[in-house]
């Protein structure tokens, strides 16, 4: 069986020790996507929000979630965060925004947290935003997509 990272020689949580990993340049891009009803999601697109533009609040909320995410996360290490990229796109005939994140660091440790918590956040604003006009839209398909970075080098789903 695999040694699992998070846990010492006796199956106790524990931080990783990062202080011997060389410093390099780290990426991670997840994504997610958010169900709604057509008529949701043209009141998201037109900004006939009650609460205003969805799209620049949860662009907002992102970025904070990806700074604090060692906060959330337990074990996660606080990470100097160096860029953060929020991309929505839309199916109409699906009813669904997408949400793609990127996160980078330079650092001893990846950024994978960071980005899917970044995704997360930004659909759970959008929901946020437009849960006065359906309560009914789903969260889905939240998963990282590929990571750059460290002596692993590239991942790709």
């Amino acid at each position: 069986m695999p040694k699992l990272s998070h846990l010492d020689e006796i199956g106790r949580a524990r931080m990783v020790d990062v202080s011997d990993k060389a410093v390099t340049k780290r990426v991670a891009i997840a994504q997610g996507q958010i169900r709604m009803q057509p008529s949701t999601l043209e009141k998201i697109l037109s900004g006939r929000l009650v609460k205003g533009d969805a799209f620049t609040v949860a662009k907002i909320a992102a970025i904070q979630a990806a700074k604090r995410t060692s906060e959330l996360i337990p074990l996660c290490h606080p990470l100097p965060i160096s860029n953060v990229e929020i991309e929505f796109d839309h199916d109409a005939k699906g009813a669904s925004i997408s949400v793609t994140a990127t996160v980078s660091s330079t650092g001893k440790t990846g950024v994978e947290m960071e980005a899917l918590t970044t995704c997360s956040i930004a659909l759970l604003t959008l929901y946020d935003m437009a849960k006065a006009a359906e309560r009914g839209m789903e969260i889905s398909s939240i998963k990282l997509i590929e990571k750059r970075g460290g002596k692993s080098g590239i991942w790709r789903r």
